[in-house]
């Protein structure tokens, strides 16, 4: 026994398999309209050094994915390319002293290697990298014709400045207020920018939500309120001794007549303009510099401000309000200036508590008007005292006046003291207004504003347009220059592409190409005369952006060519969810341009999005004096568990003393928890790896990384080897015949065909990998418990390791190759057809009914299928569980539900 189990040996089965895909060139595939086309892709990846195991999980999930549709007989596109621009590469240049270029390419020829022992059906022909200007020419090329076409602009901006790495970050990449890559606190700077007016498709990328069903409802969600979508009015306030007006936007109309200052942002024209006099504010927006320009940072950061001097008129009742500059107010967002509602807006109540500005009540809840219209019921006919409640110009409702003030009184007494009432309800103490409800109010002074040249309906979005320069050396250059006399002027597209020098040499995170005046200087393209090229670079979502096009037209001298609309839209995309608005939102606009620039058909790049959870596991650390984590990795610690399998104790290897037990977190290199995916495949092969990733969690959810599981696996491949090969020693055997079965032999296939339909249904409706293979492993333990050695029971258990073999081979494909080579099968694995469930095998020949007695179970009988009404009642009426609660009794009536339940009434 020992010695058939050692015949599995994965480096030689798997080394074998793969041989012959590569030979045979299996995985590359053209463009075939007699099959119906699969395009299956994992987010590319970015060329770090090593494969981690997130990396496995998600090209494996996609793999599986792959093969199977495969099988069911489609042409099957999954490629890979490399995501080869960015920080890191120039970072680990500048530490290492070699240039990016040559840094990537050797991360890029050593994490191939490692997908290519994964066993991964990639189409290798179709690979590039971002980096390549073969690549990057044509997104240059795309980004010349949105300049022309207005739609790719520059101007002046307060960004987000990362300190350490030198270079601009998007929003979405200001975490909690620090770069998302270096950590470091975030700085607001003004400095010219490259835009790509992302804003002008917000509809489009909003509506078009609606029209993917296949993707998850939380990616959506969360672009949704990227997005942000809302009606409002844009409202013009006078400023006291200024010519032009403070305009603001509110989605809040009904709340104007609570207005009692005005915000404005610390780079706003007045804020600036207020500051030359006035050295607190100075102070202050240079304070402000200090803080990430993000919608996010300055929601939760501390509420700070200081009064300008400056005065605003309000537009209807003519009140002078102080103007503020506050760090919460955005110049990138809207106007740059609130209206400022204390009473009825968090942030602003926060901000007037803390400096002692006037709160009023302009709303009341539906409670409180309630209340009031209930006392007006009981004390009708009193002389309008609704008005001397509320302070309005018109009653509401006729009530006791000492009654409803005491309600209100109660109610804005709250508000000043316990926070804002942000809730939409009745307008009081707002003159014309009172009375009215949300919708009522905002409709009356849209009308009159309008009218009256104040204001006007406005459609705004919190989605700002998509900011794509960066000032960093290692990206794809942008493809402008700066003519003294023409500003800037596109590079013609015949002179494209502007090629990133790649021999160079660091000065720090300076850009090499900032400094070199050699590669700076050339020629306006419009006026001959000298000029200066752009010395900042597209950020590296630009390339992530499109990428997908371009593996559907390989070699191809545009973008994309005809061969696009064959692949197209993506039918599977597969990556983390973290990805919902950095990537992903990109992804949708970018293809929407090249949409409607006739490169593609398709309005999405992607039918269906598949989220996967992250890879945890166990950390370990040890503590020094000075209180600072010494992170160790889970393979050099030794784990103590109890009777439970609980983690009691942990030691170090390598000198028997104690660890601390941190818990379990994604895995990361700053917790030293990672696992080596290369070490595991050494020990126990790619399809035991490939195997546990599937069968640990479904995908949508985190995977708890346990050796002691992947060992499990590895048993379960050596158990099916030793057993298949255990039955293809036996004799021959005939062909499965159904009407020779017994019934032993029946229930097993059965068994095998209800295996299939489930798996079936698992891998392509479900993405339940985990209930797959857990099916396919109680039919493997079914087969194991049979041991029927006639002609027709071999015949039976050869179908079933068939069917193992086709069903585990999107998840297993190296020993799937071997096995049904083993099976006597000279047709490779790949080439086979899916399994199809025979509807005669699930057929049963019984039914277990369950019999009540006045609606009370009772027992269960077992009859034919085909079985006669009076059989049934026979078998029902002679159970034994039945018969002592209808002794004696006299059965009115039998109730047959088929298939289903018997219920005997006795009385």
């Amino acid at each position: 026994m020992q010695e058939q189990e050692n015949l599995y040996d994965p480096a030689a089965v798997e080394a074998a398999a793969q041989k012959f895909w590569n030979e045979s060139r299996a995985f590359e595939v053209k463009e075939d309209p007699s099959k119906p086309k699969f395009f299956c892709l994992s987010m590319l990846p970015y060329p770090s050094g090593a494969l981690h195991m997130g990396h496995v999980r998600n090209y494996t999930i996609g793999d599986v994915i792959s093969r199977y549709q495969r099988m069911l007989g489609k042409n099957v596109l999954q490629p890979m390319g490399w995501d080869a621009f960015g920080l890191p590469a120039e970072n680990a240049a500048i530490k290492n002293n070699t240039a990016p270029a040559k840094w990537t390419y050797a991360n890029i020829d050593h994490m191939r290697a490692q997908l290519k022992t994964m066993g991964y059906a990639i189409d290798w022909s179709r690979e590039f990298a971002t980096c390549r200007p073969d690549y990057y020419v044509h997104e240059q090329r795309m980004f010349v014709r949105l300049f022309k076409k207005g739609l790719a602009y520059r101007k002046n901006s307060v960004v987000n400045w990362d300190p350490v790495d030198q270079t601009v970050l998007a929003n979405e990449q200001v975490i909690d207020g620090r770069g998302w890559r270096t950590g470091a606190l975030v700085e607001r700077r003004e400095i010219p920018q490259w835009f790509l007016k992302i804003t002008d498709y917000a509809d489009q990328l909003l509506d078009g939500l609606d029209k993917l069903p296949g993707w998850p409802d939380a990616v959506k969600t969360m672009q949704r309120n990227w997005i942000g979508r809302s009606e409002g009015l844009e409202i013009q306030f006078g400023v006291e001794g200024e010519s032009e007006p403070l305009t603001v936007f509110t989605t809040r109309p009904d709340t104007l007549m609570g207005v009692t200052f005005l915000s404005i942002a610390p780079e706003h024209p007045l804020a600036l303009q207020a500051a030359k006099t006035n050295p607190k504010l100075s102070a202050f927006i240079e304070e402000c510099r200090h803080v990430a320009a993000s919608e996010a940072v300055v929601e939760t950061a501390e509420k700070k401000g200081v009064e300008t001097g400056l005065h605003a008129i309000h537009p209807i009742s003519g009140e002078k309000l102080p103007i503020w500059v506050a760090n919460f107010v955005l110049m990138g967002y809207g106007t740059g200036a609130v209206m400022a509602v204390p009473g009825h807006d968090e942030r602003d109540w926060e901000f007037a508590t803390k400096y002692d500005l006037l709160i009023k009540m302009v709303i009341v809840s539906d409670a409180v008007r309630d209340a009031i219209r209930e006392l007006g019921r009981e004390a009708e006919g009193n002389q309008d005292p609704m008005s001397a409640a509320l302070g309005q110009s018109r009653a509401i409702d006729v009530v006791e006046a000492p009654s409803a003030l005491s309600i209100v009184e109660d109610f804005e007494n709250k508000i000043i003291t316990d926070g804002a009432y942000t809730e939409y309800g009745t307008v009081v103490n707002s003159g014309e207004l009172d009375g009215k409800n949300y919708r009522e109010a905002f409709d009356y002074l849209a009308e009159k504003l309008q009218r009256e040249g104040k204001g006007a309906k406005r459609i705004n979005y919190r989605l700002r347009d998509w900011g794509v320069s960066r000032q960093r050396y290692w990206g794809c250059p942008i493809p402008i220059v700066y003519c003294p006399k023409c500003d800037a002027v596109p590079v013609p597209e015949d002179q494209l592409p502007v090629v990133l020098p790649e021999d160079v040499q660091f000065m720090g995170v300076q850009s090499p190409i900032k400094a070199d005046p050699n590669w700076r200087k050339t020629t306006c393209p419009q006026c001959g005369g000298p000029a200066e090229r752009e010395t900042d670079t597209f950020d590296t979502f630009m390339e992530s952006s499109w990428y997908y096009a371009r593996y559907t037209s390989p070699g191809a001298k545009t973008q994309v060519d005809e061969r696009a609309n064959y692949w197209l839209p993506v039918d599977q995309y597969i990556g983390g969810i973290e990805h919902a608005i950095l990537h992903l939102l990109y992804f949708r606009f970018y293809h929407k341009l090249m949409r409607d620039a006739g490169l593609v058909h398709s309005d999405e790049p992607a039918t269906n999005l598949l989220c996967q959870g992250m890879v945890i596991a166990e950390t370990f650390y040890r503590e020094d004096a000075n209180g600072n984590r010494d992170w160790i990795n889970p393979a050099d610690v030794e784990i103590q568990r109890d009777d439970k399998a609980r983690i009691v104790g942990a030691i170090l290897k390598s000198d028997g003393k104690p660890v601390q037990i941190g818990g379990i977190e994604k895995m990361s290199k700053s917790k030293n928890n990672g696992v080596d995916p290369q070490a595991m495949v050494s020990k126990f092969g790619a399809d035991t790896v490939r195997l546990f990733s599937m069968f640990a969690a479904p995908p949508e959810h985190s995977l708890d990384w346990r050796e002691a599981g992947v060992e499990g696996m590895a048993r379960f491949l050596r158990r099916l080897w030793r057993d298949l090969h255990a039955h293809v020693a036996q004799p021959d055997h005939p062909e499965v015949d159904p009407r020779m079965l017994n019934a032993t032999q029946k229930t097993l296939r059965r068994q095998i065909h209800e295996t299939i339909a489930k798996v079936s249904d698992d891998y392509g409706r479900r993405l339940s990998f985990n209930t797959a293979i857990a099916a396919v492993m109680e039919l493997l333990n079914a087969v194991g418990k049979f041991d029927d050695m006639s002609d027709q029971g071999g015949a039976v258990r050869h179908e079933a390791f068939e069917a193992i073999v086709l069903l585990l081979n999107p998840i297993t494909p190296h020993i799937g190759h071997a096995l049904w080579a083993a099976l006597g099968h000279t047709e490779p694995v790949i080439d086979v057809a899916w399994p199809k469930a025979d509807p005669a095998a699930l057929a049963k020949d019984a039914v277990t009914l369950a019999v009540q007695v006045n609606g009370k179970l009772r027992g269960q009988i077992e009859v034919a299928v085909n079985a006669a009404r009076e059989e049934i009642e026979q078998a029902a009426l002679a159970d034994e569980g039945v018969i002592k609660f209808v002794a004696g009794q006299t059965v009115k009536k039998i109730i047959i539900v088929p298939g289903k339940i018997v219920n005997i009434v006795v009385g």
